[in-house]
């Protein structure tokens, strides 16, 4: 029997994410048309022998988690809960706090998935890897390769290349160390409690030595990668399986236009139901292109490649879309243009009106598409929710917080 666990985060996390994660909880903001979450649920349903999928973080229990956790188990048939953390422990801290619940009913393993990536799961050949590389009781981390300078983001790994066992690890890296980065998606066994009981306990006794701080000092906060993933590499426990399939971390917002785009590909062999085909009396479609059952869309209109739109979508006559997402309730007036950009929900793009962001291809993993050095580099454009944009003018390169009727045209600005 196996079970999924699914790291999800808290609203203090997720802070590049804004002005997006100011309206929806993070991982469920919507890539490729269904909540980021939802393509690792799917893909964890399908394994077999799969019993449960746990979420953990430190969200309050709100009515959108709710309701998506509800739908999904209703879709995939699976249990589906969510543990909520007092405060937030790290991603060894977490599973840690709640091992009773991830252990009970006996699992022979578990996986442990980081909510933001994007990833075609590789999850059924983890497991043959497991069986094929190490003991029974190894442990497995998904890596992928990289190129030097984007590794140093990543935790980096030094394998065997006979037996892909993890020689060294270490997370950011100032200098190079390897082109091998760790990809968030894990599998387990019970035995892991036991190495992150040890750094626990270790954590307790420095307390104990230290002076009382304010209490944000918490033996429970403890970092697989860090704290767990060091202190086994080179004790014959942690292995590494590469994956030659897609994978992208989605850490800002101009990172989910990238896995918007992934996602859409892969939905040719996963779900071609979701793409949009030309049909006579529709709009054109060039690419793939995800169009919600819902959206109201001229024929004149042309979409794609790389876009998804949202329910409630209204797109007028002559619209040009591409490269973006197009959230619930938006509406782009007629002959207006969108490039590179995310349209939040319920704003308004006026006649004529261009918003475009830069292409700079943002690299698979490369999570600082949006900032570098504290500016706004060339990106994506980023309209918050209930954003009102006039007819004629053009919003380049720019971020627009939540609620703001603009009246003139915008370059390079985070408009306040």
């Amino acid at each position: 029997m196996l079970k999924a666990v699914i790291l999800i985060g808290g609203p203090q996390k997720g802070t590049r994410f804004r002005p997006l994660s100011f309206e929806v909880p993070k991982p469920l903001f919507p890539v490729a048309g269904v909540p980021m979450l939802q393509h690792h649920i799917e893909t964890c349903a399908k394994v077999p022998n799969m019993k449960e999928i746990l979420l953990i973080g430190f969200y309050q229990p709100n009515e959108e988690l709710t309701r998506f956790m509800f739908n999904a188990q209703q879709e995939f048939k699976i249990s589906i809960r969510y543990l909520q953390e007092y405060a937030a422990l790290g991603t060894g801290g977490g599973i840690y706090h709640f091992r009773d619940q991830i252990l009970s009913g006996n699992p022979a393993a578990f996986f442990i998935l980081n909510a933001d990536v994007c990833s075609a799961f590789p999850l059924t050949e983890m497991l043959s890897f497991q069986k094929e590389h190490g003991e029974p009781n190894s442990f497995v981390i998904l890596g992928t390769t990289a190129n030097r300078k984007q590794s140093m983001n990543y935790g980096c790994i030094v394998e065997n290349e006979e037996t892909n066992e993890v020689l060294h690890y270490v997370e950011k890296p100032s200098t190079f160390v390897s082109d091998i980065i760790n990809c968030g998606i894990y599998l387990f066994n019970p035995d892991i409690f036991q190495h992150i009981g040890k750094v626990f306990q270790k954590n307790q006794q420095d307390m104990l030595l230290e002076e009382p701080t304010n209490g944000w000092h918490r033996a429970e906060a403890i970092r697989l990668e860090q704290d767990i993933f060091t202190a086994l590499a080179g004790q014959r426990k942690l292995y590494v399986y590469k994956t030659l399939s897609f994978w992208s971390q989605i850490k800002s917002a101009g990172s989910a236009i990238y896995a918007s785009r992934l996602y859409l590909t892969q939905y040719h062999t996963t779900h071609p139901e979701r793409l949009a085909s030309n049909k006579e009396g529709g709009p054109r479609i060039s690419g793939n292109v995800y169009i919600h059952p819902t959206a109201n869309i001229d024929p004149t209109a042309m979409l794609g490649p790389n876009v998804s739109i949202g329910t409630g979508v209204t797109i007028g006559a002559g619209v040009r879309v591409r490269e973006s997402i197009i959230l619930h309730g938006a509406n782009l007036q007629d002959h207006c243009c969108v490039l590179n950009s995310i349209v939040g929900w319920d704003s308004t793009v006026g006649k004529w009106a261009r918003v475009e962001g830069t292409p700079s291809d943002p690299n698979p993993n490369d999570p600082y598409t949006l900032f570098s050095d504290g500016k706004l580099t060339p990106s994506i454009t980023i309209l918050g929710c209930n954003v009102t944009i006039p007819s004629e003018v053009i919003i380049l390169n720019s971020i627009v917080l939540p609620h703001k009727d603009l009246n003139r045209s915008f370059k390079n600005q985070i408009i306040l």
